[in-house]
């Protein structure tokens, strides 16, 4: 399960890496890709701000819920990005974003318990009034 979730996490982390610098950069292939799309040039820094801000949160220790979060946008934009080609019949546009959502998942399943938020950390404890 170790190795699965350094795997896993090492792909995920350099995608979010490499496409983030790229993003933040206007570099070719995702930009070309993003602006043929039909979204506006200003997302892409915005997603290689937030591409690159996962990669640190999900490969430093500690930070449990800042990971759930950047897990979640990971997530999110591959989903995103798979459902854009999608929807404008790029259907091998597909396949990429796809499998790094499913990395993504999977480095989120098997991480291990220091890296997870705990539920007593997920909600706080709420005290009720005295009748």
């Amino acid at each position: 399960m170790r190795r699965t979730y350094w795997a896993t996490t090492a792909v995920v982390v350099g995608e979010c890496a490499v496409g983030g610098t790229m993003d933040l950069f206007e570099l070719a292939p995702f930009y070309p890709m993003l602006i043929d799309l039909g979204y506006p040039s200003y997302l892409s820094p915005i997603l290689g701000s937030a591409k690159l801000a996962a990669a640190v949160v999900i490969a430093v220790p500690g930070l449990p819920r800042l990971k759930e979060w950047a897990y979640a946008g990971v997530l999110i934009n591959m989903l995103g990005a798979a459902a854009s080609n999608g929807a404008a019949h790029r259907y091998s546009g597909m396949i990429a974003p796809a499998a790094f959502a499913v990395l993504a998942l999977a480095s989120w399943a098997t991480r291990p318990r220091s890296r997870k938020l705990l539920s007593a950390d997920a909600v706080p404890a709420v005290s009720r009034p005295a009748r």
